[in-house]
């Protein structure tokens, strides 16, 4: 199966990104950085590590946790992704994309931080914050 290739830029443009989807679908976190970073639950797109960042030098990055960064434009401030220091993992807000329409809403990680204020109608796979840790946290063979 052919891997859907999507590709967007900042507000600005200084940065574009283009990236093969991991898979076709996105996911909403409502974990507490995440809402404060952007004010409501990230949508985002599972890029895996088949990322291609054009104006690197335009990327600012913050270390807001042990096992993550998060990337933005340092002239806009556009929200550009979340990686996972592990193995580079790279989740990109699905809104970035100009192909993201279309994508299937399938799972929703830190249900167990989601305020009683919003709720999706979606049909998703949801986790808590535990159980998002170890599905997106490679584990060391033994």
């Amino acid at each position: 199966m052919k891997q859907k290739t999507v590709s967007g830029k900042c507000l600005c443009g200084a940065v574009e990104i283009e990236a093969k989807l991991a898979k076709e679908a996105m996911g909403a976190c409502h974990c507490r950085m995440c809402r404060q970073w952007g004010g409501g639950p990230m949508l985002t797109v599972d890029c895996g590590q088949d990322v291609s960042i054009k104006g690197e030098n335009n990327v600012g990055r913050f270390e807001s946790s042990e096992w993550a960064v998060r990337g933005f434009c340092s002239k806009c401030g556009t929200h550009l992704f979340y990686q996972i220091n592990a193995n580079g993992q790279m989740f990109v807000p699905a809104g970035f994309f100009n192909e993201a329409d279309d994508l299937h809403f399938d799972h929703q990680i830190f249900i167990d931080q989601k305020p009683d204020n919003y709720s999706f109608a979606n049909d998703t796979h949801n986790m808590t914050g535990e159980e998002a840790f170890a599905a997106f946290t490679p584990q060391e063979s033994e």
